[in-house]
């Protein structure tokens, strides 16, 4: 080992490099022995003496470059990569221990809660990031996936919602159980709960029907879905720091990853107690399963949490990068739940939650195809004036009331009161086939398009909503005979997403709840 004290600066780094990364997972304990021999060799080779080398280490055991990109406005250097080289080893090692995952007791003292703050969010952070590395650490390495079954599902479990049931109280809605079910979305392999022991089953799906179907405590967006033009931001941004950068986000809404997930192991039963199938569509395929799926699938969901926390901007009508756009454009199928009208009203009343989970629930299939018209206007000075559609209707789609509009082969003629004459919002199509992108920004989204079900045939009409995304079609069937009724949700995910949402009646006000059910649907392949 005194040879090492001759070694040039060069060839030791290269030694340590290989050192650290002789093994692909958990954090670099190759280089503990190296830092050790004596104080030349733990100088040159030290985290604080040497960033470099260390974020080089933490380039080759996970995700860099996506936080690279979406992080361009900021500086991410040697040392801020180090910083949080330091916080992933830290807390990985923490979630692999299995100490934090359960509680003693129902209420968390603060050490608990801010342990299990900073790992939701690393891990959340670190999927909305994963292009292959980050999630083999923190499922092969530090065993995610068990601490975060029992973290939600455990009768003990630190989410609380088993302990809350059980005194027939809801399950908290809070940051650490929205955070919790979109991991859980993101790591879900169906085939996991499909064993003879079907107890797994049964506590993942007794709890995520809570917060798939209990429209009138757990929320599908934030803010709230009748307002197209928010007047300010919701409360409750979440300061952290991410490669050593100060960051503000809102944390995202529990529904709709609980919703795809409920949904999805549903689906995969051929007979359950509490379902009724009419005739099954295919699965939304979750993110693990997905085939070539990127941290580019998840750039809609970095920007939504960015945006809606960000208060040194005004929402405006510009697009803030939480919706794709095309990304809902083509032929959709899934389908559409709706429990037991007596069981709703008791629950809209105030029953407990197990009501709602020894209630059945219908399954029906349905199919669209969508087709999107983009608005765009330019900040050239001597460009002719063009606004979008006022905020209209919440209960139908956002559109104005006294609109009209009409297609084209080229997108859509829109004409609502005040307007001296139509305006034409282009059709995705006609944008593809152009030869040069639309000059000026995006600034209204109009969704056109059909489908049919068991009940028969419907037209879909709707917008997009810019700051977060939120997409709000209203469905009418063609005979008239089934009503109106209005689809809300999000686009989880782009190229490999699903949409994922709520449906209501129209009959009760926007500012009321009403009679609600779930719906899912995935591109058609």
């Amino acid at each position: 080992m005194s040879a090492l004290a001759h070694v040039p600066q060069e060839v030791l780094e290269h030694i340590a490099f290989f050192a650290a990364t002789e093994s692909f997972l958990g954090p670099p304990d190759g280089l503990v022995g190296l830092l050790s021999i004596n104080r030349r060799t733990h100088a040159a080779l030290s985290i604080s003496a040497n960033p470099y080398l260390w974020s080089r280490i933490f380039a080759f055991k996970f995700d860099l470059s996506c936080a690279e990109r979406r992080l361009s406005d900021r500086t991410i250097g040697p040392s801020e990569i180090c910083e949080e080289l330091k916080l992933r080893c830290t807390l990985l090692k923490r979630i692999r221990k299995r100490t934090d995952c359960l509680a003693t007791s129902y209420t968390l003292s603060p050490t608990h809660r801010d342990a299990l703050r900073s790992i939701l969010w690393m891990a959340y952070l670190m999927m909305l990031e994963n292009d292959g590395k980050n999630a083999r650490q923190l499922r092969e390495y530090a065993g995610f996936d068990p601490w975060l079954k029992d973290f939600l599902f455990h009768p003990s479990g630190a989410s609380l919602a088993t302990w809350s049931v059980n005194v027939d109280l809801w399950p908290p809605n809070d940051e650490r159980s929205a955070l919790a079910l979109w991991l859980f979305w993101y790591t879900l392999k169906p085939d996991d709960y499909m064993t003879d022991d079907d107890t797994a089953f049964r506590e993942a799906s007794g709890i995520l029907k809570l917060f798939a179907l209990g429209a009138h405590q757990y929320p599908l967006c934030t803010p709230p879905w009748n307002e197209y033009a928010p007047p300010c931001r919701a409360r409750g941004a979440s300061a952290i720091k991410h490669f050593g950068v100060q960051l503000k986000m809102a944390p995202p809404a529990p529904a709709p990853p609980a919703i795809l997930a409920y949904l999805t192991l549903a689906n995969k039963l051929s007979v359950s107690w509490d379902t009724i199938h009419y005739m099954k569509p295919p699965s939304a395929t979750p993110p693990s399963l997905a085939p070539g799926a990127t941290s580019a699938e998840w750039d809609a969901e970095w920007m939504r949490g960015l945006h809606l926390a960000d208060t040194s901007k005004s929402f405006g009508a510009t697009y803030s990068g939480a919706f794709i756009p095309g990304s809902l454009e083509g032929v959709w199928e899934g389908l559409f739940t709706y429990t037991e009208f007596t069981a709703y009203a008791a629950l809209l009343s105030g029953a407990p939650p197990t009501v709602l989970q020894r209630s059945l629930v219908a399954h029906h299939p349905h199919l669209w195809k969508l087709r999107e018209h983009h608005l765009y206007v330019s900040d050239e000075p001597d460009a002719s004036e063009v606004r979008p559609l006022a905020p209209g209707n919440p209960l139908r789609g956002y559109i104005p009331h006294g609109c009209d509009f009409s297609e084209c082969s080229d997108g859509v003629w829109m004409k609502d009161t005040g307007r001296t004459g139509p305006v034409l919002y282009r059709s995705w199509s006609s944008v593809q086939k152009a030869e040069e992108p639309p000059p000026g920004r995006l600034v209204d989204v109009f969704i056109t398009g059909e489908g049919h079900s068991a009940w028969g045939q419907f037209n879909l009409v709707g917008r997009v909503r810019p700051c977060d995304g939120f997409i709000s079609l209203s469905k009418e069937y063609v005979d008239g005979d089934r009503g109106r009724w209005l689809y809300r949700g999000y686009m989880v995910g782009n190229a490999e997403g699903n949409l994922s949402g709520r449906w209501r009646d129209t009959l009760s006000p926007p500012e009321v709840l009403g009679y609600e059910g779930c719906f899912v649907m995935s591109r058609r392949r």
